[in-house]
């Protein structure tokens, strides 16, 4: 539950409450979940009060109702801390919850909004499978009509939050010989419903990601989002639109941290009796990746002032999703390279972040499908 303190804060201060709780307590904290595998849960109660659960949401819902462009700029501060944070409430701040916001029948949003502002209900956005991830088209799980809902039949896979879920949205088939895709809101416990963790994650060790099969799953008529059948893709490039600018956010947040700590470890560590930083090698590194991280700042910024003034721009956010990524990836490597064997052997939090930026390359669209679908555009954005 948000604190009704928090829900008092003039944005400014609210934005100085998170840079506090990323400082005194996300990043601080980080070797505890490495060590444990796992977000503290108090930390997840700490993030639920202040608020980040419900960043997206209008206080009607019992959220924040902050802007896009206030989204942004909050996000770029709690990921200069572990991306694995941001996993535990992400779903709850984009892919699920603007599909149902925008969507949703009044009856779902009253059933779901609140809880999932308030961080009392977690949900997680079921879509990928081992044949469809960018594109849908292969989409094999089947929702069955029945008398009175739908049987649903699938496997789903790399599903954030799926393991901690109260409630998943199902992407599924109505007409197995129509493409069109419809979304449902099914029950993590209910019968039929198996959840699997991986044995390794190479990158979000401490949040992994979940495969889930559906087997003979019963769900009421009243699951089908926003009671239509054959309009899941239209819900959910509404959540995903949502969802690459806050993980464009998130490569920068990613890219500030790791180009602090590299920048702090070059003005300490000295080498010919100079600190590294002295070197023109080192300067190349660290200025090119504070450009590169500045250009993606003002990418993401105006994405989200656009997403604020009305339809969301889609072809920017895919730019700024592929460049952000990219970057954050390109900076990481750098930021290991001036750390140098400490960038491989010891405590430093930068190899670890390195590793957990480079799946900002695959998912909410892989780099390639963005390239593809930009050139594709570009007749239209360049009016040629």
């Amino acid at each position: 539950m948000i604190d009704s303190a928090v829900r008092a804060l003039p944005f400014d201060d609210y934005l100085a409450l998170v840079r506090d709780f990323t400082n005194s307590e996300l990043i601080a904290r980080e070797p505890e979940m490495v060590r444990d595998g796992a977000v503290p849960d108090d930390l997840v109660r700490r993030m639920a009060e202040i608020g980040l659960f419900g960043l997206t949401l209008p206080s009607e819902y019992g959220g924040l109702g902050w802007t896009v462009e206030q989204q942004v700029l909050l996000t770029m501060e709690f990921t200069r801390a572990s991306a694995v944070y941001r996993s535990r409430f992400s779903t709850n701040i984009g892919l699920v919850s603007q599909a149902l916001f925008e969507y949703g029948t009044p009856a779902q949003r009253d059933r779901y909004l609140a809880a999932m502002a308030a961080g009392d209900l977690v949900a997680a956005f079921a879509l990928t499978e081992p044949e469809a991830g960018s594109d849908a088209s292969g989409l094999r799980t089947t929702a069955r009509r029945t008398a009175d809902g739908y049987v649903l039949d699938g496997h789903k896979r790399f599903i954030t939050n799926g393991a901690w879920a109260d409630v998943l949205l199902v992407f599924a088939r109505t007409d197995p010989e129509d493409a069109a895709l419809s979304a449902f809101f099914v029950d993590r416990t209910a019968d039929g419903v198996t959840v699997t963790l991986p044995e390794r994650m190479n990158g979000h060790a401490e949040g992994p990601v979940a495969e889930i099969t559906l087997s003979g799953v019963h769900v009421p008529a009243d699951a089908l989002l926003g009671g239509v059948e054959g309009a899941g893709l239209r819900h959910a490039l509404r959540g995903i639109n949502h969802a690459r600018t806050h993980v464009a956010a998130t490569a920068v947040g990613q890219a500030t941290r790791m180009l602090e700590e590299a920048t702090r470890h070059a003005h300490t560590r000295r080498q010919f009796g100079s600190p590294i930083a002295e070197f023109g090698a080192v300067q190349a590194m660290l200025g090119r990746s504070y450009a590169e991280l500045e250009a993606g700042r003002a990418l993401v910024l105006q994405c989200a002032r656009e997403f604020d003034a009305g339809t969301p721009p889609r072809e920017k956010i895919s730019a700024a999703k592929l460049y952000c990524t990219e970057m954050a990836s390109e900076v990481g490597d750098r930021a290991v390279q001036v750390l140098g064997g400490e960038g491989i052997v010891g405590e430093s939090p930068v190899p670890r972040m390195w590793r957990d930026v480079r799946a900002l390359r695959i998912y909410e669209g892989a780099s390639q499908i963005h390239e593809r679908n930009l050139a594709r555009a570009l007749p239209t954005l360049l009016g040629v």
